[in-house]
């Protein structure tokens, strides 16, 4: 796979994702992002780039 960017694959810089998880994940997720005053969006964007960086594997 050739290397790019983020941007280079996209045209614009975000883009839909739709998952399902368990109801008690996002029940976590909920009061996590009540409890600190944001979104569940960005709960759930943090948590994936966090791990993603945190791979020995990943590929950029």
């Amino acid at each position: 796979m050739k290397n790019e960017s983020f941007k280079d694959q996209c045209s614009d810089m975000t883009k839909a994702f739709s998952i399902e998880i368990p109801c008690k994940l996002a029940e976590r997720v909920e009061a996590y992002a009540s409890a600190n005053n944001t979104t569940h969006n960005s709960i759930v964007i943090e948590a994936l780039d966090s791990f993603l960086r945190n791979q020995t594997n990943r590929v950029d």
